[in-house]
């Protein structure tokens, strides 16, 4: 619980966010789960203004676990937990948090019926979750148990600091390697696609070959801003896709792949309590090792995707081709 005294007349979210130091959309969902009390009442509306001196309490108490709407029937790895954070090595076909439109059980209802405590400056839906990954994207995805976790980790994200490298399986390998800066924004025939529109945001990617054979080409992205789609969208800018990407224009007469071949394989970040530098690896699901090392050796994959050699890879982007 933070209790604190205005000391603007700005709007109830705007000053919980300011205080807090946490996002509007954090403060937003804090009001609108009745965790936010101004003069000894509850606050259900973001835009109230506020007086100066009024009194301002946020209840950090831990949400009552939701009744799962529907059954857990899978589970997830866990690459490590301590009484801060849970770094989770998330399954294909595994949404992340729930939505009206969900008809089945997501990530945080896993959390919930393994009884984890997690934070909830994102509400009960998205209690615990920092970041999200794609439905069919599989890998690293590290979990708030705290608040205090959850408002490090999020300054990290917003920071840069936090990032990821992933792993895919492509039809083409790449000509070079190379810098994609190219804004996103929805498309203007599919809302259920992004592309590349001049009024979209800013998104930056880097891309590398690590196996080249006639199967599937294995490349490694790591992400400088973090759009829906991104990788997805700027390889299919280069004409592209990752293999199962029906989406993004992916096709085959021959293969019927269930699943985007994407895998978010490393994570790194700051611990948020012991200010240590973490890395994180998430070894890829059988489907996609399974198309790899089809015209391939283990002992080349192991030797291509070595944390050391990934990060040297991109330590020094001066002479890519930026597109």
């Amino acid at each position: 619980m933070v209790e604190f005294i205005a000391n603007s007349n700005d709007r109830l979210d705007v000053v919980v966010s300011n205080e807090l130091k946490i996002s509007r959309n954090q403060a937003l969902n804090l009001i609108k789960d009745c965790l936010v009390n101004v003069n000894h009442k509850p606050a259900l509306k973001p835009s109230l203004k506020l007086n100066l001196d009024d009194k301002v309490k946020v209840n950090f108490a831990q949400p009552k676990p939701q009744i799962n709407q529907f059954e857990v029937n899978f589970d997830i790895p866990i690459i490590y937990e301590d009484d801060d954070i849970l770094v989770l090595n998330k399954p294909p076909n595994v949404v992340v948090h729930g939505a009206s439109s969900l008809k089945e059980a997501s990530l945080v209802e896993w959390l919930n019926e393994k009884k984890f405590m997690l934070s909830n400056l994102n509400g009960a839906v998205r209690a615990g979750i920092v970041h999200r990954l794609d439905r069919g994207t599989s890998g690293a995805i590290v979990v708030a148990k705290t608040n205090y976790a959850h408002t490090k980790l999020s300054e990290q994200l917003s920071d840069k600091s936090m990032g990821r490298i992933y792993l895919a399986l492509t039809d083409l390998a790449l000509k070079q390697e190379c810098i994609i800066d190219r804004p996103i924004g929805r498309n203007p025939s599919n809302r259920l696609k992004n592309a590349i529109v001049s009024n979209g945001r800013s998104a930056k990617s880097a891309f590398a070959n690590l196996i080249q054979n006639d199967n599937a080409n294995l490349i490694a992205a790591k992400l400088f801003t973090g759009r829906t789609h991104q990788i997805r969208v700027h390889l299919l800018s280069i004409n592209r896709h990752i293999l199962g990407d029906n989406l993004y224009g992916f096709k085959s007469e021959k293969d019927k792949i269930p699943r985007v071949m994407l895998h978010a394989y490393m994570l790194y970040f700051t611990h948020p309590r012991t200010g240590e530098k973490v890395e994180f690896i998430a070894q890829p699901y059988d489907d996609f090792m399974s198309i790899i090392l089809k015209n391939n050796t283990m002992e080349n994959f192991n030797e291509k995707t070595k944390p050391s050699y990934l990060n040297s890879i991109f330590s020094d982007l001066s002479s890519w081709l930026c597109i």
